[in-house]
């Protein structure tokens, strides 16, 4: 596993310096480089959990204004098919229930038929802004399957499986986490699906 700290005691209490090109843009070519500023990331839930499943990934430090997925991938040069979201549903039913999906960048999931059929129940829409943060304690343009606040079934696309290496979101809206198909696959509710999303365009 990518080694992600050195000491709590070496953290910037302030967070990284925004402004600064060396600890927003990390250099791609040197695998498992991990910002000072980021060491704090060992003790939350998301790498908390990685480090229990004994997990793959690589914390990417990101500019918060740029963590929405086509901001990102542009700012930092990222492909959209290697990037990947995660989007909770919500039933339409007294008692809702929820399943978290993840799908490329470049596809669109379809909520009306193929996860609501998987979900038996006659409507389906995509979580609110609240209802994602009340289930994964994560804001939208942060949220990852790793660390959430309530245990979610994980569905996902087949095609994301196909990728060598994806980014996904990292919990917070100032990191992604970089990672290979099998650190998803080793999440406890992690199910692969065919056709849960179709290419857009």
């Amino acid at each position: 596993m990518l080694g992600l700290c050195s000491s709590l005691a070496d953290v910037d209490p302030t967070g990284p310096d925004l402004t600064r090109p060396d600890l927003t843009r990390p250099d791609r070519n040197r695998p498992g480089q991990i910002v000072s500023n980021y060491d704090l990331a060992v003790s939350d839930s998301v790498v908390e959990q990685l480090d229990a499943l004994g997990l793959t990934y690589e914390v990417v430090p990101c500019d918060p204004d740029l963590a929405d997925t086509a901001a990102f991938c542009e700012a930092y040069g990222y492909a959209a098919e290697d990037s990947a979201n995660a989007i909770v549903v919500a039933s339409k039913t007294d008692s809702p229930e929820f399943v978290m999906c993840l799908v490329l960048a470049n596809c669109r999931l379809d909520v009306n038929k193929a996860v609501r059929k998987r979900m038996g129940v006659r409507k389906a829409s995509f979580a609110s802004a609240d209802q994602t943060m009340d289930l994964t304690g994560m804001q939208i343009g942060g949220v990852t399957p790793f660390g959430t606040a309530t245990d979610l079934r994980l569905w996902i696309d087949a095609a994301v499986m196909e990728r060598e290496q994806l980014i996904i979101g990292g919990g917070s809206r100032d990191r992604k986490l970089l990672v290979p198909p099998a650190t998803l696959a080793g999440h406890p509710g992690a199910e692969v699906v065919d056709g849960l999303a179709n290419p857009i365009g």
